[in-house]
């Protein structure tokens, strides 16, 4: 059986990435504001990424790569703190 799934146009790829780099930008601002009142959050946030996975199928699934993208946004968060 075949994916009969369309492919995206260039402006859904272009619209996806502006909304993923709003986001990125708005949850990184929101997580700084409260992890300078909560400083224990980055820490809370770090222990959790073993239940964080990719939801990819096949080969294009890799978990240890989404946990390094969020690591690096920890490390950058505390960096600055």
């Amino acid at each position: 059986m075949t994916d009969q799934t369309p492919a995206p146009t260039s402006e859904q790829i272009i619209d996806a990435r502006r909304r993923e780099m709003a986001i990125e930008h708005l949850l990184f601002g929101t997580i700084r504001f409260v992890a300078h009142r909560h400083p224990d959050l980055l820490d809370e946030l770090d222990g959790s990424l073993d239940h964080l996975w990719d939801k990819a199928h096949g080969n294009e699934r890799d978990d240890e790569a989404v946990r390094e993208v969020a690591r690096r946004f920890i490390k950058s968060l505390r960096a600055g703190g």
